[in-house]
């Protein structure tokens, strides 16, 4: 699977490069979500070494490796713009920030070849959800506002085990479709969009695109916006987008795996880090941090439509016992009102951090 992926992106590695130094012309504008609280309950210091499992723009990574001069970063991302990125920042911290291509689920092997032992990690970052490059790039397909083909898969690298958004919209059953819109859009209207969906597939219109879907949801809502959680205006299509973008990247395994290899990976007081941007992600992260190790969350849906290969190592699993964590703050971190003025990605934010207390060597 790596060399094939090691090849995709060989061959597409001029466009990568191309998109890179566009992304970096962005990077003036792009401001990391609760970065000084983040970097400080990492606790950066002389010889220490991190993974950030989402390197994005780099902005957190390059803070953490500002800190001091001796410091490593392992930088994780499955996104080949991101990692052309960090494969060009690397250049001004030799031997310090080492790029990594991959998932979550695939950081064990990364980590091999890098001779990376378990239990030896100072710190680890997780900052979930689309970064602004990717919300920025119509033809991503993760902008509810901005007209694309209906992609949404992180990883860029085209192969048959990859389906789109369009894939999900054109192949499956209407009950399906419910349950992806419920369960990880949390969207009130999933029957109906889902019929309406289905409807339009029996009139042979295909749904390819970004707007074609944004309008189809609008329609049979009768909507075009309406207020979050915290009474901001969002397009009424935004839980659907967000409910498709999840299952098309199986990202609430990646997320749980990923918890899962962040207490074997951190050293005993190690710490993790990890912000978060909806309900889904932060309960998680929570419950991991509470020690309730979801086993195999699996989507409640059939997994015919997505390469979802995440395989849990149950012994791994089976050996916690009780938290291995002590959360650093009494209640979760919420951005600043500043810090919501300046950057407005960040509303929706929650940072939770905590040290590793058990070690399970």
């Amino acid at each position: 699977m790596f060399k094939r992926i090691n090849q995709a992106v060989i061959h597409l590695q001029s466009n990568y490069s191309t998109l890179a130094n566009s992304s970096n012309e962005k990077l003036v504008r792009h401001v990391p979500v609760l970065c000084e609280q983040a970097i400080n309950y990492l606790n950066p210091g002389p010889q220490k070494v991190f993974i950030d499992m989402t390197f994005g723009a780099g902005g957190h990574t390059k803070q953490l490796l500002n800190a001091h001069h001796t410091i490593k970063v392992f930088a994780l991302d499955r996104d080949p713009v991101s990692y052309e990125l960090a494969r060009c920042a690397s250049k001004e911290y030799p031997n310090r920030l080492i790029p990594l291509l991959g998932k979550f689920s695939e950081l064990p092997m990364l980590l091999k070849e890098h001779n990376v032992k378990k239990h030896s990690i100072d710190g680890i970052l997780f900052d979930f959800g689309c970064s602004s490059m990717q919300f920025d790039e119509a033809e991503r397909g993760f902008s509810v506002s901005k007209n694309g083909p209906l992609d949404m898969r992180m990883s860029r690298v085209s192969n048959s085990e990859e389906v789109t958004a369009a894939d999900i919209l054109a192949s499956a059953e209407e009950d399906d479709l419910v349950k992806i819109l419920r369960v990880y859009g949390e969207e009130k209207g999933a029957k109906k969009i889902a019929r309406a969906i289905v409807e339009a597939r029996s009139a042979f219109h295909k749904i390819e695109t970004t707007k074609q879907l944004a309008d189809l949801v609008a329609s049979c809502l009768q909507s075009t916006h309406r207020m979050d959680k915290i009474q901001r205006s969002t397009h009424i299509a935004t839980k659907t987008f967000q409910a498709l973008r999840i299952f098309v990247n199986n990202e609430l395994n990646e997320i749980n795996y990923g918890m899962i290899l962040a207490e074997e990976y951190l050293r005993y007081e190690g710490r993790l880090v990890a912000i978060t941007f909806h309900s889904l992600e932060d309960t998680i992260v929570k419950r991991h941090i509470n020690g309730n190790v979801i086993e195999g969350l699996a989507n409640p849906v059939p997994l015919k439509y997505c390469g979802h290969d995440v395989t849990h190592d149950k012994e791994l699993i089976d050996s916690f016992v009780g938290s291995s964590w002590k959360q650093l703050h009494k209640h979760v971190i919420l951005p600043s009102e500043e810090e919501v003025a300046r950057n407005s990605r960040s509303r929706s934010a929650k940072l939770r951090a905590a040290i590793k207390i058990n070690d399970h060597l």
